[in-house]
């Protein structure tokens, strides 16, 4: 079984995390943090497991309620949220510019894979368990044990549920972001912005 780090920051972190979301987001949550190390282990890669787990911890702490009204990223608010924890514990700035890294990216697909391996494992902690991604690439035994351990009763829906809820009231922060697709699904009149309008319709002549 995969160990969380023994330490101080991450029982805190735990904790917090524990005590300010839903069931929902703990558990996954949790589940991304040990879909990651999974997935640095057939990487062959190198990682700060605090670090990592930090970020898996805080990457949807921007959905709750008390962030919807920031006009912000739900990513960004997650980020600084985390940002803040650590700087709280004297973290170092370098480990703390990962953590936030890897919260603010963990929606934007092609990039945090060639970053540092937090960055990176964030990620693919993330699109293994909301999308899917690299599946088979985990054995069922791995699914299994996981699971058991932080069980995904409905997920998919309710999940989508939980990003409807945390972006549609700061509808503008999805213009180029998978968020569009969610509040394109869910919220009654939502129109996505086009990036194509926005450059034929900004205020340069030609």
């Amino acid at each position: 079984m995969i160990d969380v780090p023994d330490t101080e920051l991450a029982g805190e972190a735990t904790r917090l995390v524990r005590e300010s979301t839903s069931d929902l987001i703990y558990h996954h949550s949790r589940r991304v943090y040990f879909w990651g190390v999974l997935q640095g282990r057939n990487r062959g890669l190198s990682y700060d497991p605090e670090l990592l787990y930090i970020g898996a911890m805080f990457h949807d702490l921007g959905l709750n309620e008390e962030h919807r009204g920031s006009g912000r990223r739900f990513e960004v608010d997650s980020a600084d949220v985390a940002r803040g924890f650590l700087r709280e514990h004297d973290v170092p700035e370098d480990s703390i510019r990962r953590v936030w890294t890897a919260i603010a990216l963990h929606t934007t697909p092609g990039i945090p894979e060639f970053m540092e391996p937090e960055v990176a494992l964030v990620t693919a902690g993330v699109e293994y368990d909301v999308l899917g991604i690299g599946f088979h690439e985990l054995s069922d035994e791995q699914r299994r044990e996981i699971t058991a351990l932080h069980p995904r009763p409905g997920f998919k829906q309710a999940i989508l549920r939980a990003f409807a809820e945390g972006v549609a009231p700061r509808p503008e922060t999805t213009f180029g972001n998978v968020k569009a697709d969610v509040l394109e699904r869910y919220v009654p009149g939502f129109k996505r912005g086009d990036f194509v309008d926005t450059i034929l319709e900004s205020p340069w002549p030609e």
